[in-house]
């Protein structure tokens, strides 16, 4: 049963906030041509855990691969993977990560989004999508930690997963890794054409400078990011879910400042990972 730490956790015990990529399927368990394309970011992945003050009690991850019309939760004992990618190898549709799910903790982020009136629901059949169990297979490969995924709204508003973030935000100080799992650039019919690298660099550019500015100037830039440089070439309309998952890592993040913590070109474009906290 999740049981909340004591309240009185200090302040450097608090857990960041974490925007991550998850790169293309299951890319990091299989051959890639040309060789090599991804192991940066694997790298990332698999030290990144190494930063924390302290080993999560628990992981809520939101996933780019999750839209719901209601916000949702996983609420699962043990749920199931889903293999929602395709024309892969046969052998990566049979890795396993068998993490459990935490059910008390499904609740009380129900509860915590009502307290913020974001009406949300748990959802005991939905398993963990490769937006979830891809990266945890790098970052927590023991599977010892117990996670929770919550979905995205399917009206793709930053402001409603910015408040979805705050509302969450007192789990950070009860030993709650929260992370958001999707791309900083996610324009699948242009990836790796080179007359666009450039338009993916001036986006992660803006992007970078609008996460490690001042709270106030950051949550507006979020707000306006549609305007900013290639953002709708970057992020196509009605495709932004994998930028939305950075708006809830923002929103529990409260005051803390951001900072990149992994940048890279992966097949021309730009790439990033930032940690608030």
């Amino acid at each position: 049963m999740f049981v909340a730490l004591a309240p009185a956790t200090p302040p450097t015990g608090r857990m960041p906030t974490w925007f991550i990529p998850h790169g293309g399927g299951p890319c990091f368990f299989m051959d890639w041509n040309p060789p090599g394309v991804w192991d940066q970011m694997e790298q990332y992945l698999r030290t990144a855990a190494s930063t924390l003050p302290q080993r999560p009690k628990a992981i809520v991850m939101v996933s780019a691969h999750w839209l719901a019309p209601a916000l949702s939760v996983t609420s699962g004992a043990q749920p199931a993977l889903i293999y929602d990618y395709y024309g892969f190898p046969p052998h990566t549709y049979s890795l396993q990560y068998p993490a459990r799910g935490e059910p008390a903790l499904a609740h009380r982020i129900v509860d915590l989004l009502g307290q913020a009136h974001l009406p949300a629901q748990t959802d005991a059949q939905r398993g963990f999508d490769h937006g979830m169990f891809i990266p945890l297979m790098l970052l927590f490969p023991q599977a010892d930690i117990p996670v929770v995924q919550l979905s995205l709204g399917q009206s793709l508003d930053p402001e409603l997963h910015l408040q979805v973030g705050a509302a969450l935000a007192p789990l950070r100080d009860e030993g709650v890794l929260i992370i958001g799992s999707g791309m900083s650039f996610h324009n699948l019919r242009i990836w790796g054409d080179p007359q666009y690298e450039s338009a993916s660099v001036q986006f992660d550019h803006w992007l970078t400078n609008a996460l490690q500015a001042d709270v106030p100037s950051r949550r507006q830039a979020l707000l306006d990011w549609e305007q900013a440089p290639f953002a709708r070439l970057c992020h196509p309309p009605h495709g932004e879910e994998h930028l939305l998952p950075l708006m809830v890592a923002v929103g529990a993040a409260g005051q803390d400042l951001g900072r990149r913590v992994y940048s890279d070109r992966v097949m021309n474009r730009a790439l990033s990972a930032f940690s608030f906290g």
